[in-house]
């Protein structure tokens, strides 16, 4: 074979590669906590028609998603206000991109049904299961506070939620710090106690966090933006549609349809963009677990946000059909 003919043999062969790569459809790696995202946007019918591919992680806990995030095994997820402070100290690069609000009720202190416990203050000298810098240690941390004692006053065991619930069941500890559907499942199943809500002590948000390299990356970003858009608009339908939404979840998670319906109607979730509130709150989060020596020193939150992503407004989102 000539030069020549070497050389448009490698230049067709060079065309091909660049026309496969350009039709490879892009995949979002999205990691999900206990069903919550995916089971909203299934029953909702919301995923026809993606312009990408999504990849599920499925984590029981934020701990193991903020893992994933820092090490760029995910490209963006579902993480409470507490977890994600711990992922931005560490210097993951990691951005929070909207917020979910929610009633925080469902965060919650549980301890056994027949336990002499009655509020905060009964918990000094007693052992409390959660999972350390969850947003059930920063309840436990609050709710410790506000009854004028400190983490010095109880016994702390960092657990994951399957062995906080065994150890809670069998006496190992005294309380279990938690969040839903933990708490609901707790509670309809008679094995749990809600001893101290979150209602006040806790701010009810979680984000939807994604890497700086997904972020950076034009057409990552903008799968991003469509799929909060997706997101929101499968949130308001399953706030619509409870009995249809919380039988997918179940499925999902492995939960009684009960407790995954309770959990999701009490909380009355709704995305919205990132605005000055919020970011008060999270500084508000970051400088109190500082206060208490979780942080070495002091987090600005504001740069852990990232512009220009929108979310519908509910209006909108309600006529959708």
């Amino acid at each position: 074979m000539s030069i020549r003919s070497k050389l448009l043999t490698l230049a067709a062969a060079m065309l091909l590669a660049s026309q496969a790569a350009a039709s490879e459809r892009l995949t979002l790696r999205i990691g999900d906590q206990k069903g919550n995202m995916r089971a909203q946007l299934e029953a909702a019918d919301a995923l026809r028609d993606l312009p990408y591919d999504i990849h599920w992680a499925e984590f029981p806990a934020a701990a193991p998603l903020a893992e994933a995030l820092n090490a760029g095994a995910i490209d963006a997820g579902i993480i409470g206000d507490a977890p994600l402070l711990f992922v931005l100290a560490s210097g993951a690069p990691v951005k929070a991109i909207a917020v979910d609000k929610s009633d925080p009720y469902g965060t919650a202190l549980l301890v056994r049904p027949d336990a002499p416990l009655h509020s905060a203050a009964d918990l000094k000298g007693k052992r409390i299961a959660t999972g350390r810098g969850s947003i059930g240690h920063h309840l436990a941390l609050k709710a410790l506070d506000q009854a004028g004692l400190t983490e010095k006053d109880v016994e702390f065991r960092f657990l994951g939620p399957v062995d906080a619930k065994i150890a809670l069941a069998n006496g190992s500890v005294d309380a279990w710090s938690t969040w839903e559907p933990y708490t609901a499942l707790a509670e309809l199943s008679g094995q749990g106690r809600v001893l101290v809500n979150g209602r006040g002590l806790s701010s009810g948000n979680s984000f939807l966090a994604a890497t700086d390299k997904a972020l950076d990356a034009p057409a990552r970003r903008a799968a991003l933006q469509d799929y909060l858009n997706r997101l929101a608009g499968a949130q308001v339908w399953a706030n619509q549609h409870l009995d249809s939404y919380s039988k997918t979840l179940a499925a999902i998670i492995g939960f009684p349809e009960a407790a995954a319906r309770l959990q999701f109607e009490r909380r009355q979730l709704r995305w919205q963009v990132i605005d000055p509130q919020t970011v008060a709150e999270q500084q508000d989060t970051a400088d109190f677990y500082q206060a208490h020596g979780l942080m070495n020193q002091r987090l600005d939150v504001a740069p852990t946000f990232a512009t220009g992503f929108t979310v519908p407004g509910a209006a909108k989102l309600a006529a959708q059909p």
